[in-house]
């Protein structure tokens, strides 16, 4: 998908997508949601089945707290790529919603996996029933615009369009605005932040390492794994290693790092 751009990025990887769904789950609330598939177990069968040698550590726990709109004083919306935390944990993020392996939401329940999707609409096309699936076992889910412009350039009203469009879709599906906004191919620029202020965006979350099917790339800093760093895993790819396949190879590398995984939401209030 879009192999020439992705390739001109190098780690600027992927994403696009969305339809409609008729999966009754969609329409639960998140904490209904969860009753529908019993609490994975993160024991020793569970680790050893999604290929890991030891299970993961528990992330340091954080009071629940609602993501906050933009900034009352008018300011845009912040943009981060890392988040500044002595926690020893990573955040793992999905673009797009063309990648729908019904064994991904197992991984995510038995692994009790924090991960967070950034879904577009014109890729999704009628597969939000498999991401309320995800969003019951914990998954959060993020707007990554109706169908996958880059954005600079883009007038005001077509930048606009494509994040509250979107805002629009996600919400009608899963009954919440989200607060994170990933533009495509992580480019924006001064148009995208007033748009996505506009629609109630809070934070463009970009990443500093990429995931892909040779290893992982960095966009600056440490050539390893760091606490905060946001890890795009992807992008998904008709062969090569499957989703579950990336993730466990990512998961092995945070592990070596002495690191686990965290919820971006909870490190961006």
């Amino acid at each position: 998908m879009r192999a020439g751009l992705a390739a001109a990025l190098a780690s600027a990887l992927l994403l696009a997508g969305c339809a409609q769904s008729v999966d009754p789950i969609e329409r639960l609330g998140k904490r209904a949601a969860q009753g529908v598939r019993p609490p994975g177990r993160a024991g020793n069968e569970a680790y050893r089945r999604w290929g890991l040698t030891a299970p993961l550590a528990a992330p340091p726990s954080h009071p629940v707290r609602p993501l906050t709109t933009h900034r009352a004083d008018g300011s845009p919306p912040r943009v981060v790529d890392h988040v500044a935390t002595t926690d020893k944990v990573v955040f793992l993020t999905y673009d797009d919603g063309a990648e729908r392996d019904p064994r991904f939401v197992d991984m995510v329940r038995e692994l009790r996996l924090p991960v967070s999707f950034f879904l577009t609409d014109s890729v999704v096309g009628p597969g939000y029933g498999h991401f309320a699936r995800l969003r019951a076992v914990g998954a959060d889910i993020e707007n990554h615009t109706l169908d996958h412009p880059a954005m600079p350039g883009l007038p005001y009203a077509g930048q606009r369009a494509e994040i509250c469009g979107q805002q629009d879709k996600l919400k009608s599906r899963f009954g919440v605005r989200p607060r994170l906004f990933r533009p495509p191919y992580g480019t924006y620029d001064t148009t995208t932040l007033r748009a996505a202020a506009d629609c109630g965006i809070s934070t463009l979350v970009l990443w500093r390492a990429a995931m892909t099917s040779d290893g992982i790339s960095y966009g600056r800093g440490e050539r390893h794994l760091c606490p905060g760093d946001i890890v795009l895993v992807g992008p998904d790819e008709a062969t090569g290693p499957t989703l579950k396949q990336r993730t466990t190879r990512l998961l092995r590398r945070v592990q070596a790092r002495g690191l686990t995984v965290g919820r971006l939401e909870d490190y961006l209030h």
